[in-house]
């Protein structure tokens, strides 16, 4: 493979380095093994199960703690909602008015989603305006037929022409409805932040969005700042960052060459949610709050999500405590055998770290640059919900190529399901990975851990795509909760599916949690 000048100059302009482009291309062509599973996280082995006593008193640590340290909600919000309307794309492509009814097709099709869409239509928060744009639009809108106006409704809600709703970022979709205003993802996750978050009367929160779309989320901030700020005696510090070019990853042919585009130079593409990163290494706090940006509930369950968050928050404020006094003191390097033996059974029995087999048998020397390093890393709580079917990635016990074990949060798509072995792990996983994480990212002085020296590379992603009717193939970095925390101390901690209300089609803002009544 040779790169031309040119080549080399539009990889520099990125903000990449040749170096790094030719390890793109050999991962490529190395492949990237699958996950080995060891076993599924469960409760009582890697998943902590508190009770309700338990539970109350990490609330009351972290209200008690939370003014000592910063405190950022992190929410990846780039997203376009596009997804959320694809069976609506499908039936516009697919339904012909002139051969019949739309129930007629709802019934020949089996078009369950499409069916409860229009059950639930009034029940939307969007409702109101595409029906006042539609009658602006049609002015005999009234005087249609059924199917003439749920036609009319859908057409008038996507077009490009008209309201184009799936091409705005799912945050700024109104999800719910209350009496006097409709209410956005960003909107919501405002008033949940300052729940948890707000520290002295601010809250800190970064969303990482389309550069495109930043004018729209600056205007919905101007739009709601004074009401929320008043409601909630809180004032809020946001900031919007975007993914970084440089996290970019070229694409290549089949034949692993680089894959170039028509006028002969390089393609290069978004590398997935594990660019981000780099935003979250940006950040500079103490704890990290870590969630979607369509993970959010209507105002009456706000307190039973925030309580959870709060606990979370708590059992780090606490393990971390107890973390920085042990590094402390192997630092001094002053430990005697008992207190190396209370430090090895806290990294065990709270950080879920397994020894070397060998541990047991290394100097006292080796022991403790062996403890600080297991000890000296990042901290991630990571909040489990029970298995409803919902696809995604799951809490597992993991053996890596070095054969170290360890807790992980692995997708389906990285574990092997031609092994029998392997795919009865997978099928017999008792919690799901609701994306509900808090992160310690700085060491007992203080200092912040560069994230970039905790990546697991071989947990990358590579998939089939095509550009201009021409196959290719792309790679996405280790996942920003998978294979870019890989090398922190995790833990898991089962939380109930209150706190789990993703919108990833329209019909899910339907479901009660997103409904005032």
């Amino acid at each position: 493979m040779k790169l031309t000048d040119q080549d080399i100059l539009q990889i520099e302009k990125k903000g990449l380095t040749v170096d790094k482009v030719i390890a793109q291309i050999e991962v490529f062509k190395k492949g990237i093994p699958f996950t080995n599973l060891i076993s599924a996280a469960t409760i009582g082995n890697g998943i902590l199960n508190p009770d309700v006593e338990e539970q109350a008193n990490y609330v009351s640590f972290f209200d008690t703690k939370k003014s000592e340290v910063s405190i950022v909600k992190f929410t990846p919000a780039s997203g376009a909602a596009t997804r959320m309307f694809k069976f609506l794309f499908q039936f516009l492509d697919e339904y012909n008015p002139e051969i019949g009814s739309i129930n007629a097709f709802i019934n020949r099709n089996k078009a369950k989603e499409l069916s409860l869409f229009f059950v639930g239509l009034e029940k939307f928060p969007f409702y109101a305006e595409v029906i006042e744009k539609a009658k602006q639009l049609y002015p005999n809108f009234d005087s249609l037929n059924d199917s003439q106006q749920k036609l009319i409704f859908i057409k008038t809600m996507l077009d490009e022409d008209k309201l184009n709703f799936s091409f705005y970022p799912k945050g700024l979709l109104p999800f719910h409805k209350y009496r006097e205003h409709n209410a956005t993802a960003f909107e919501e996750h405002l008033f949940e932040a300052a729940l948890y978050c707000a520290s002295n009367g601010k809250a800190r929160l970064h969303f990482t969005i389309s550069e495109k779309h930043e004018d729209k989320f600056d205007e919905e901030f101007q739009r709601i700042e004074k009401i929320v700020e008043r409601k909630k005696n809180t004032q809020f510090d946001i900031v919007f960052s975007y993914q970084k070019e440089s996290t970019d990853t070229i694409a290549v042919t089949k034949n692993n060459e680089p894959f170039r585009q028509e006028d002969g130079s390089l393609l290069f593409r978004p590398s997935g949610h594990g660019a981000l990163l780099d935003n979250l290494n940006d950040i500079d706090a103490d704890i990290i709050f870590v969630k979607n940006i369509d993970n959010v509930v209507v105002f009456k369950y706000e307190n039973e999500v925030a309580y959870y968050k709060k606990m979370l928050g708590g059992i780090l404020l606490s393990v971390q405590e107890q973390a920085f006094q042990y590094a402390e003191r192997l630092e001094l390097r002053t430990v005697t055998d008992t207190e190396i033996a209370e430090i090895t059974n806290f990294l065990k029995a709270k950080l879920n770290v397994v020894f070397s087999s060998e541990y047991d048998k290394y100097s006292k020397k080796y022991k403790i640059e062996y403890l600080m390093e297991k000890l000296n890393r990042p901290i991630r709580v990571c909040g489990m919900v029970k298995n409803e079917g919902e696809p995604g990635g799951g809490p597992f016990w993991t053996k890596d190529q070095a054969d170290n074990i360890s807790l992980q949060i692995v997708e389906s798509a990285q574990i092997d399901k031609n092994i029998r072995a392997q795919k009865n792990i997978l099928k017999n996983a008792t919690h799901f990975n609701p994306v509900d994480i808090v992160c310690g990212v700085k060491n007992y002085k203080g200092q912040k851990y560069d994230l970039h020296e905790y990546v697991d590379h071989n947990t990358a992603f590579i998939s089939m795509k095509t550009k201009t009717g021409k196959d290719l193939k792309a790679l996405e970095l280790p996942g920003l909760w998978n294979g870019s925390m890989a090398f922190w101390n995790t833990i898991f901690v089962e939380v109930p599916l209150i706190t789990f209300n993703p919108v990833k089609t329209v019909n899910d803002l339907l479901k009660p949690a997103h409904q005032v009544k």
